[in-house]
């Protein structure tokens, strides 16, 4: 697994370099390095059959289409808090909230989803190993997140000192 953090914190190194670029450019960035990166190592974890990856191809191009949707509102509503930040209501605050909330949730029900069908495709064992490795993988990802933008109030902590 250290292995499997080494790649994926390069991926997010390679996505901080094109943090001067616009959203769009970002979001398209992170999803083509992540994307091609992911796949291979998805491949490679999984360490499947040809009949067994043949089967798993669908579910997984399914699973990746709806996660990078999922992931492009997750840079959406980081992108509205970064404009927001430093004039924070709450009003949007809420918004903010709620968004972040429904956003986790629909990873969680996308997770379930795809454990379902990877399931019937790659067998229980195999599902849960994919499944291991994506809760994973995004566990990075939001950590390296989370440790890249403010608490709210934090700025204004700082001023104080």
């Amino acid at each position: 697994m250290k292995k499997l953090s080494l790649i994926f914190i390069m991926v997010i190194a390679a996505f901080s370099s094109y943090a001067q670029s616009s959203f769009k450019e970002d979001v398209d960035v992170l999803q083509s390095l992540y994307g091609k990166t992911k796949s291979d190592l998805v491949k490679q974890y999984m360490n499947l059959s040809d009949t067994q990856s043949a089967a798993f191809a669908k579910v997984y191009d399914d699973y990746e289409t709806q996660r990078k949707a999922l992931g492009q509102t997750k840079f959406q509503l980081i992108n509205d808090y970064a404009a927001n930040y430093e004039t924070l209501t709450d009003a949007k605050a809420d918004e903010l909230a709620k968004g972040t909330l429904k956003n986790h949730i629909g990873y969680e029900k996308l997770y379930c989803k795809t454990y379902s069908k990877a399931k019937k495709a790659i067998g229980a064992i195999n599902a849960a190993k994919f499944i291991q490795l994506e809760v994973y993988l995004q566990t990075i990802i939001r950590s390296e997140i989370l440790e890249a933008i403010p608490f709210i109030g934090e700025l204004d902590k700082s001023k104080v000192q």
